[in-house]
């Protein structure tokens, strides 16, 4: 199992987490997706790791924005 945590702006109430939570989730090999809608940190489990770009992708699709580090 693989967890990474990211940081997504421009939400800001239950349906954006909802939106990130869903798209995150159709990623191949994810099986849960925790948000914190006050921090926006996403935290994201998975059963191998992620590519930066595939989380990027669904939360851009959804509307929103990956910070990166």
């Amino acid at each position: 199992m693989s967890q990474s945590t990211y940081t997504v702006t421009g939400m800001t109430c239950g349906h954006c987490v909802s939106s990130v939570t869903e798209e995150i989730s159709e990623i191949a090999g994810v099986s849960d997706v925790a948000v914190d809608l006050a921090t926006g940190a996403v935290t994201v489990t998975s059963a191998e790791p992620l590519s930066d770009g595939a989380v990027r992708g669904a939360v851009e699709e959804a509307g929103y924005q990956l910070v990166t580090a």
